[in-house]
């Protein structure tokens, strides 16, 4: 207990504001992801043995959710490419999902940021003979120690780091696709990346989009309001109306449902804006409701309370 104490007192002065408070707070409802989790440990045996969903979003490219944030497998002659990984203890019933698809080996997993139910099972692929690709700085934040709602997380082994790197954009060259990795300005956190197949027309957005529920934006490291309504605006640009958008969590959407994400995050930051500008503490902000017209469509995850809470801490 006393260590859960100092590791939510450490997130708190590295985020540097009271919406980190709200997080780990009541405000959380039991569905969100942290909501129980007082560990790392503790967050992969409540999330990491949840069962597996599959299905199709097109021939060749496969989506499984469940334990952790949403993976995409893309089939090719040179091998799988996977993007995300769940959490740890998901590793047995994933690999044998992977290997039902077809006999090729996985050729590369790409995170799409540093965080724990995306990234955990780096070093299960790597020995699966992936090569794990990541932007730089997921790289450099899976090699600190991170306070974080709660909860400790450790510097990986080395094992578990990115083999392959880049600072900007990256392009993979999978037969029957060119596979488009590009960094977003920090928005879920300064390690996001967006994963695209053109000719499938899919795009894993990571946690940049969240389908159906208010987003987590880890403050901590580097994420910002601006930087999520940023991020959809650059999504918006490569997408149209039949591509297959896949958020971290949620189910995958579509332009329309893209749009209307962008519009809530867009409306609840303004709102945000305004009070926090004219001198409202976030108590008062938090009772004027500014996200009273989407908790209907957006609550379902996070409570409206601790996702202002978040906005609030990241306006400036």
């Amino acid at each position: 207990m006393a260590r859960q104490a100092t590791s939510r007192r450490a997130f708190l002065r590295s985020a540097g504001t009271a919406g980190a408070a709200v997080l780990a707070s009541r405000y959380l409802s039991d569905g969100w992801l942290f909501a129980q989790a007082s560990s790392a440990e503790t967050l992969r045996a409540q999330m990491g043995v949840a069962p597996i969903q599959k299905s199709t979003l097109t021939r060749g490219v496969t989506l499984f959710s469940g334990p952790g944030g949403n993976v995409v497998v893309l089939q090719s002659p040179v091998g799988k490419v996977v993007v995300d990984g769940f959490l740890r203890p998901a590793w047995p019933k994933l690999k044998a999902e992977l290997d039902a698809l077809d006999g090729s080996p996985i050729k590369w997993l790409i995170d799409t940021h540093w965080h724990l139910d995306h990234a955990d099972n780096n070093g299960n692929f790597r020995d699966a003979g992936a090569v794990v690709v990541a932007h730089d700085n997921t790289r450099k934040r899976l090699m600190e120690s991170h306070d974080m709602v709660g909860m400790h997380f450790d510097p990986v082994p080395s094992a578990d780091l990115p083999a392959k790197t880049f600072p900007s954009g990256l392009t993979l060259n999978a037969t029957v696709e060119q596979v488009r990795l590009d960094h977003v300005a920090p928005a879920h956190t300064d390690t996001d990346v967006f994963v695209h197949f053109p000719k499938a027309n899919v795009l894993h957005m990571g946690d940049v989009y969240f389908d159906g529920m208010y987003p987590f934006i880890d403050a901590s490291t580097g994420g910002h309001i601006n930087g999520m309504i940023d991020g959809v605006a650059t999504a918006m640009k490569v997408v149209n109306g039949t591509t297959k958008i896949v958020p971290g969590h949620g189910p995958a959407g579509d332009r329309r449902a893209l749009e209307a994400y962008g519009h809530m995050l867009t409306s609840v930051r303004d709102k945000v804006r305004a009070l926090k500008t004219a001198g409202k503490s976030l108590a008062d902000v938090q009772a004027a409701k500014p996200t009273a017209e989407f908790d209907a469509a957006w609550g379902k995850g996070m409570a409206p309370d601790a996702f202002v809470g978040f906005v609030y801490a990241t306006l400036r």
